[in-house]
């Protein structure tokens, strides 16, 4: 068989010698769970959120793996555990833990990844792939995009983003991705107004205060005024490896620990 697993799909280029390397869930994403996993949840905490039984359908952090080394790092859009579109990359500084690598948020604003992914699987059928914050755009990811009192956990450096250099610290409210707020003291963590908590927001031109019909997805956001909630794209999980540099492909079905030990 071929891949880190006898399930996953074949490849072009796949040869019949059968990969090794273990992915684990470190934490998934639903935007319509009723829990909101804004940029102040769980991240540079590293505290466990959720169940293991539901870990793959709501709101969800591994306390544990969390804190382990990762060198490879997948983020996965499923519908049901079903993978619909994968990224992979490669982080540029190796053995550092999610835990650690969220935790650099002062002054934040990581490009923690270069050239890319080195992996992008996506289905056929995928929906709702113009807007996406991961699939939509390219470049790489960044981690901890601070500027004045917003703060994203995940963004992509395709996306629109307030500018690295010079660091203009002004609250546009106008980058999108992961685990977002539009009010806290985003380098220390500190939550300032709960009203503008998001989870996901979509790719959008959009900024404040100019615009007040923000795109979220799903649910799980505050009341501030100009956040709207829209459909849900998927659950969006974030598995890390030390090993694997690859994912299985559109249609596998996940489970919270993928392939087998080298």
């Amino acid at each position: 068989s071929s891949g880190i697993n006898a399930e996953w799909p074949l490849r072009p280029g796949d040869n019949e010698t059968e990969e090794c390397g273990l992915w684990h869930l470190g934490m998934n994403l639903n935007p319509a769970d009723g829990h909101i996993m804004d940029y102040t949840t769980g991240w540079s905490t590293g505290t466990s959120i959720g169940s293991s039984g539901k870990a793959l359908s709501m709101d969800f952090l591994d306390s544990q793996v969390w804190k382990e080394p990762a060198d490879y790092v997948a983020i996965v859009r499923h519908q049901h555990g079903v993978v619909d579109a994968a990224k992979v990359f490669k982080f540029k500084h190796w053995g550092i833990s999610l835990l650690d690598r969220f935790k650099d948020m002062n002054p934040g604003r990581m490009v923690v990844t270069s050239g890319g992914p080195i992996q992008e699987s996506v289905a056929e059928d995928a929906a709702n792939l113009s807007d996406d914050p991961i699939f939509s755009v390219g470049g790489d990811l960044a981690f901890n995009w601070v500027y004045g009192d917003n703060g994203h956990r995940i963004v992509m450096t395709g996306g629109f983003l307030a500018p690295l250099t010079p660091v203009r610290d002004v609250s546009e409210d106008n980058t999108h991705g992961l685990g977002n707020h539009f009010s806290c003291r985003c380098n220390v963590n500190v939550n300032s107004n709960s009203v503008w908590k998001h989870e996901i927001s979509n790719i959008q031109d959009c900024a404040w205060p100019s615009c007040q019909n923000q795109k979220m997805q799903g649910t799980d956001h505050g009341s501030g005024s100009s956040l709207k909630s829209g459909p849900v794209y998927g659950n969006y999980a974030i598995f890390v490896s030390q090993d694997a540099g690859s994912f299985p492909g559109p249609g596998f079905e996940l489970q919270t620990e993928i392939g087998k030990a080298c």
